[in-house]
């Protein structure tokens, strides 16, 4: 008779608890059909302090709408030659703060039985030769699951080809302020200000205000290596000390990251039995780097076809064709001249409703809104792109 293999100790792992992880599991709790699947989280870290925020644009509720910091009904877009506020009618712009997201989600699955925590990090995560995964953590512990889950961020300097892809960052440092008088509108993001020098990259800053004295303010690039941080933290000083009645202030809280922009191909599993999760499978959109909203849709795709047939979907993240093209084009005139960013922005506000706009973002729109979204901007840097697609590398700065 054949030997049979030895039951396996979960039916899905969980490999990282930040926001993919996490938001992986909230959607499996709130599965009914799933409740009587048990589920390993490996995270090394107690997540117990508010590392990061996330914003987002939604016009539709979302399961974590109790625990949104802040949200907006206008952005406003300023660039030399173009300046507004715009109402974002349907659509709001939301902030949630980690601390917030790791402890709401804590709580929902703190009376779930079918949910296990392991601290600890993932050395090896292996298929099993006949079904199913093992992980082996550093400290020697061993697991097995039907089914795992990936989120650990993708190691992009090991896997680099520059010949062939392009890899920018989204880098930024942010001051979250007090100031003593009234300085800020609390209705209006700051969502792109690029009216400072260029520096033939794209420079903005970022400015979320939660009151008329309080406010997250920010100096954002896209471009391929970072700054200095002095550099950035004189970008974000003149800018306050450029606002009427911000001459005095206090810092209370400080935000820098490096998100990574590319159009490098990161796959959405490996194999039959792991599936990857947030950036290791591209849920960081490339050419903005958001990612809260599209991470929350990958979850609940997921989820949705394991209660369906008890699988992952043959296609796990849905992505289409179009909108990836589009993210390397911008990709690549970024790193050819990051300074055309603010002309490309400037004519999508100037010329779209920001209600097409952020479908667009979003990779809702019909062929028609795609059409009439490439319409709206100077078509001359796209179609040096499209040259270098073609040719099948990217272009560089002459």
């Amino acid at each position: 008779m054949p030997v049979s293999s030895p039951p396996l100790d979960f039916d899905y792992l969980i490999v990282g608890g930040g926001a993919a992880g996490l938001s992986l599991a909230y959607h499996v709790a709130q599965e009914p059909r799933l409740a009587n699947k048990k589920v390993l989280i490996l995270e090394p870290e107690a997540k117990d302090q508010n590392d990061r925020t996330w914003s987002f644009w939604t016009d539709a509720p979302t399961p974590f709408d109790g625990i949104v910091a802040h949200e907006w009904r206008k952005i406003a877009f300023r660039s030399p030659g173009f300046d507004r506020v715009i109402d974002l009618g349907c659509y709001r712009y939301k902030t949630i703060n980690g601390l917030d997201y790791y402890r709401h989600v804590r709580r929902a699955l703190a009376d779930k039985p079918q949910f296990t925590w392991v601290p600890g990090y993932a050395s090896s995560l292996q298929p099993l030769p006949k079904s199913g995964v093992k992980v082996i953590t550093t400290a020697g512990e061993e697991f097995t699951a039907c089914y795992a889950f990936d989120s650990r961020p993708p190691d992009l300097r090991q896997l680099q080809q520059p010949q062939k892809h392009r890899y920018l960052l989204q880098h930024f440092v942010g001051w979250e302020v007090e100031t003593d008088h009234d300085v800020f509108d609390p209705g209006v993001v700051e969502f792109m200000d690029f009216r400072g020098e260029q520096h033939h990259e794209a420079r903005f800053m970022y400015v979320l205000p939660f009151t008329p004295r309080k406010a997250l303010v920010e100096y954002t690039l896209f471009s391929e290596k970072t700054l200095p941080k002095a550099e950035y933290e004189t970008a974000v000083r003149e800018y306050l000390e450029a606002l009427s009645g911000a001459d005095s202030y206090r810092i209370t809280a400080e935000e820098v990251g490096a998100i990574p922009m590319t159009d490098h191909p990161l796959p959405a599993r490996v194999g039959s039995h792991i599936i990857n999760l947030g950036t290791r499978s591209g849920r960081a959109k490339p050419s903005t780097g958001y990612a809260f909203k599209r991470i929350q849709q990958h979850s609940a795709r997921l989820v949705a076809a394991l209660a369906a047939t008890g699988r992952p979907p043959a296609d796990p993240t849905g992505d289409k064709w179009q909108f990836r093209l589009f993210d390397t084009l911008l990709l690549d005139i970024m790193k050819r001249r990051g300074e055309l960013t603010r002309d490309i922005f400037r004519d999508l506000f100037a010329h779209n409703p920001v209600e097409r706009i952020f479908r667009f973002l979003d990779e809702q729109t019909s062929w028609a809104d795609n059409l009439r979204i490439m319409n709206s901007v100077e078509p001359g840097p796209f179609m040096q792109s499209i040259a270098h697609v073609l040719r099948g590398r990217p272009g560089s700065r002459k």
